[in-house]
């Protein structure tokens, strides 16, 4: 560690990161809970990472966001927030979870979600989504112990459509996924019409408060925040039209797809193992693509070439919209680390970001802050437990000869200056 850059910060902005990466506790708050999106962020690490990094007002960028975690702290602790990626389905998610609603559209809400025990009906016709179904989202969900279920989504759908408002529908829309994933996803004894019909009753109302918490949070910081969803991919993000008109970030925050560890981001599991694409139907999203486009490449594939020539693109385009003060903090796990994270940290520095260390955990393993996941359980190339369940947060800052590469304008507009790394010292306390 005697020659590896190390982070000026105090001992509580130290102390304050470590024991928000290895929080153990389940996800919980504010809208964290809308769904249930595969490899969620701690929120308690994304708020120290932000209280530590940033000030109110400050850009927090996530190119690889996932449920939205990272945006939903940044809007709630006052800083302006931009997330981007791939799935049309994370973008649903993360819009519903950071769309501050007022107090008429909670009421609104309310007198839907009363509603539902009589729309939910096996005895009354469902709307069927025909597009969809001909398109092939309702796959193995057509069995007889399962259209009873499938059913019941039709008829919350289309009564999220009879709000007749796009921000009511996504949220109302977000209550029916979040139900039916907890009544289909990896279920060995399908809940009854009567449970379903009850889940998704309480799951409006904890929705609604949810929002309603969030809401008032927002409303306590002025200005508000401002908070983006972008679908695309995170390669040459920088071309962006909405990202280059930005300041560069104070902060990068993300969880990128984990080398050679396959999580199903874009399906659910029913009947055993078999993958059912109606969480896009829900959203009024379109999928068609394989896991390989959610994951940056096939874990099959020799070597993880084309996931490593993805996260190289990636974080290329990373480096090219931050600056010399921008701090990049990711969370990763990897099917075999010993071979894995080292070629992790070289295609870090061939995009142009160095690896930063904690000084407090010198003495800790290899010096990086790592956090166990015990119940954690990804399918990867072995059996049973995984080094899925180890988690590593790295931390790096854009390198010297990337900083001094012509362009980008500082936070305030002008050209870039260079700054004392102790900086971030004044941050952390």
């Amino acid at each position: 560690m005697e020659n590896h850059e190390k982070l000026c910060l105090s001992q509580t902005a130290q102390d304050r990161l470590i024991v928000g990466a290895r929080d153990d506790l389940p996800v919980a708050g504010l809208t964290h809970n809308f769904y249930r999106y595969p490899a969620r962020f701690s929120p308690r690490f994304v708020r120290a990472a932000i209280e530590t990094f940033t000030r109110p007002g400050d850009l927090v960028l996530d190119p690889f966001l996932g449920g939205g975690t990272s945006l939903v702290e940044a809007l709630a602790l006052g800083r302006d927030g931009v997330g981007v990626d791939i799935s049309s389905l994370a973008e649903f998610v993360s819009t519903v979870k950071t769309t501050v609603l007022e107090q008429p559209e909670l009421d609104r809400l309310t007198a839907w979600a009363e509603r539902l025990s009589e729309v939910i009906n096996i005895r009354l016709a469902a709307k069927c989504f025909d597009g969809y179904a001909e398109a092939g989202y309702y796959k193995h969900l057509n069995s007889a112990s399962r259209w009873r279920l499938r059913k019941c989504v039709e008829q919350a759908v289309w009564s999220a459509k009879t709000l007749r408002c796009r921000r009511l529908e996504e949220f109302a829309r977000c209550v029916v996924l979040r139900t039916a994933q907890w009544a289909l996803d990896g279920r060995k004894r399908l809940p009854t019409v009567a449970e379903f019909r009850d889940r998704i009753r309480v799951n409006a109302h904890e929705m609604i408060a949810g929002a309603r918490g969030l809401g008032s949070l927002v409303n306590q910081c002025q200005p508000r925040s401002k908070i983006r969803v972008i679908n695309r991919s995170a390669n040459g993000l920088e071309g962006d039209p909405y990202i280059s008109m930005l300041r560069p970030p104070n902060l990068v925050i993300t969880s990128p797809p984990y080398p050679g560890i396959h999580v199903l981001y874009h399906r659910w599991q029913v009947d055993g193992r078999k993958e059912a694409p109606l969480p896009f139907m829900i959203a009024n999203k379109l999928d068609g693509a394989g896991s390989s486009y959610y994951t940056m490449g096939d874990r099959q594939y020799p070597e993880l070439a084309t996931y490593f020539a993805s996260l190289k693109g990636a974080m290329t385009s990373v480096a090219a919209v931050a600056d010399e003060r921008t701090v990049v903090v990711q969370m990763v796990a990897f099917s075999d680390p010993s071979r894995q994270l080292p070629r992790y940290l070289e295609t870090m520095r061939e995009a142009g970001l160095q690896e930063m260390f904690l000084p407090s955990l010198q003495g800790e393993r290899d010096g990086r802050l790592w956090r166990s996941v015990p119940g954690r359980r990804w399918y990867s190339d072995q059996r049973g437990d995984t080094p899925g369940s180890q988690e590593v947060v790295l931390i790096h800052r854009k390198t010297e000869a990337a900083a001094i590469r012509p362009s980008r304008r500082d936070r305030s507009g002008r050209l870039p200056l260079r700054q004392d790394r102790r900086e971030l010292g004044s941050l952390g306390r």
